[in-house]
């Protein structure tokens, strides 16, 4: 496995570029979503993205990783968020043992979770990503059942939605990345790592 240290970009400037900009951040583990604290402790956005007034355009669980798009645009901000404009979300995740045929077209179909059933989504197994970083703290590994990645492009979001997914169809997420939307991605960006990124998407 290849790993990338764990560093932060730098920036010269908090100004958002003109027009509706975005910024992209690869959020650790354990990072709540929001620049505000809760009292538990855990590190926020506001830890790692130095740029004022910029807000996150859907959230990530604390205990889930990868990237987190931001925008002082509202509109753009619920564009993005918003399930009806379909722009892909895509997560990689690795789930406890090795994925059947059977089950990836169950979860491609759509999955009933009691309180809905997802929409039709794309899923695929993967080799473990080239450019994965180790998790603190590790996952947690049982020698008699092995583990293998997925990956999972959805136009949702819904609440652990991916967990939940996976977990319907006999395959418990242990670790979950989300390595893009629409038309962005994690690439390049080591966790807590940011960037600007002018253009909005060209299709919402």
């Amino acid at each position: 496995m290849r790993t990338i240290p764990a560093e932060r970009s730098r920036s010269t400037s908090g100004v958002m570029p003109e027009g509706p900009g975005v910024v992209l951040l690869n959020k650790p583990y354990g990072v709540l979503c929001q620049f505000s604290r809760d009292g538990s402790g855990k590190p926020t956005l506001a830890d790692f993205v130095p740029v004022p007034d910029v807000y996150p355009a859907g959230r990530l669980d604390a205990d889930s990783e990868g990237l987190v798009v931001l925008t002082a645009d509202g509109a753009l901000q619920a564009r993005i968020a918003n399930p009806r404009h379909r722009l892909v979300k895509t997560y990689r995740a690795q789930v406890d043992g090795v994925p059947s045929p059977a089950q990836l077209a169950a979860l491609a179909r759509g999955v009933d979770l009691g309180d809905f059933v997802t929409a039709p989504a794309r899923a695929r197994a993967i080799p473990e990503p080239a450019e994965l970083w180790p998790r603190t703290p590790p996952i947690r590994v049982r020698k008699a059942l092995p583990t293998s990645w997925i990956e999972v492009e959805l136009t949702e979001g819904r609440n652990r939605q991916v967990r939940r997914m996976t977990a319907a169809v006999g395959l418990p997420t242990l670790r979950l990345i989300r390595y893009g939307v629409g038309p962005w991605s994690i690439d390049g960006l080591v966790p807590g790592a940011w960037r600007r990124e002018a253009a909005p998407p060209p299709v919402l």
